[in-house]
């Protein structure tokens, strides 16, 4: 059983082919990421048009390489899978359009998939993990702690009240006069620096709420440059130290409460935090999170850095899952620029612009 998968949710151009085996394991035979960052580089962000535009000059070649490399045609697919949302419009477009034209030409079902719950499975492909566990998601977008109870059945315990992690660090970067992508960057000068030297806040340490917040670190990052303007290699490095300290903090505090919930709902099950999402890459927040499992009596399960970034092989997966269940699309479904994976969950008050639903 194979199923073709394809991503375009932002700037990553992405196919895959992940087929189940007899035995009801499954393994990724190809998995093809064409990244756009030089693209983007001179922006210092993502830029949308640009961003469409190189989807739809690319992906055609990386769905060819992607069936090469499995070795396996059109014919031999069951399924064809593609981000549906959440994400960038014009992106999203790209992706499911391709995908049902490849469907119905090659008379295969077609299934879009939450690119939310592409990051909550890949444990389950990496490691064969069981229902129910805690999900860590942290990107570029989002940030949650995700409770998942089964295919289909999220809940969410917490979430940014205003920006995700990973835009935190972009930010950051940006206030320090460092290019994009930061998050990388920062971490490596988090490496040299001085993580004492500067006091900063650690956003609703201590609450009994399970959310999240990071504008307020942002800003006093940004006032604390300016105080020290202007900045030597060492006030950066210094300063990415004790930013990277207080997300670390700042995590272990929040996500700590979320563990305390799992094992009071689920007090007989084997206990498992999964990390997921581009941030997740971050050595010190895995450490991070290492050290609260351990303390905590949780497995903590980090996918490789390769799938915790946006991928197609996530996408193959979860379109698998929903294939195996007989869950197809219409070839009408538009795509969704937000779709939370808890619909049930409503919008917090103050809650960033993409965070608000998701």
């Amino acid at each position: 059983m194979r199923v073709l998968g394809i991503e375009t949710s932002c700037d990553e151009t992405a196919a895959a082919i992940v087929e189940r085996d007899e035995g009801d394991k499954a393994h990724i035979l190809s998995n093809i990421v064409w990244s756009q960052i030089e693209d983007h580089i001179p922006y210092g962000g993502v830029v949308p048009e640009i961003a469409a535009r190189a989807h739809v000059e690319i992906l055609d070649g990386l769905v060819k390489r992607a069936l090469e490399e499995a070795n396996t045609g059109l014919q031999d697919i069951d399924a064809i899978a593609a981000t549906g949302g959440p994400g960038l419009i014009g992106g999203l477009i790209v992706g499911l359009m391709t995908a049902k034209a490849l469907a119905l030409a090659a008379n295969k079902p077609f299934i879009a998939v939450n690119h939310l719950e592409g990051h909550a499975l890949t444990a389950k492909l990496t490691n064969n993990l069981d229902y129910p566990y805690l999900l860590l998601l942290v990107s570029g977008g989002h940030t949650q702690v995700i409770l998942v109870k089964g295919l289909g059945d999220y809940q969410r315990l917490g979430t940014t009240i205003d920006d995700a992690l990973g835009e935190a660090f972009d930010k950051t970067a940006k206030l320090l006069g460092l290019p994009y992508p930061g998050g990388p960057i920062i971490e490596k000068l988090a490496a040299q620096g001085d993580n004492q030297r500067i006091e900063l806040p650690r956003p609703l340490k201590g609450e009994k709420r399970l959310d999240f917040s990071f504008s307020g670190l942002k800003t006093a990052v940004r006032q604390i440059a300016l105080e020290m303007a202007p900045l030597s290699d060492k006030d950066i490095a210094d300063i990415a130290a004790c930013f990277e300290l207080a997300v670390t903090d700042t995590l272990s505090d929040r996500v700590e409460r979320s563990l305390a919930v799992f094992k009071n709902e689920y007090p007989d099950k084997e206990a498992s935090l999964v990390v997921a999402g581009g941030v997740a890459s971050n050595k010190d927040i895995r450490n991070c999170l290492q050290q609260l499992c351990d303390a905590h009596g949780f497995r903590f399960i980090a996918p490789p850095i390769g799938l915790c970034t946006d991928n197609a092989a996530m996408i193959a997966y979860a379109g698998l899952q929903h294939f195996i269940h007989g869950d197809y699309s219409s070839f009408d479904i538009a795509p969704r620029s937000r779709w939370p994976l808890d619909e049930q969950s409503s919008p917090l008050i103050g809650a960033g612009r993409r965070g608000a639903k998701a």
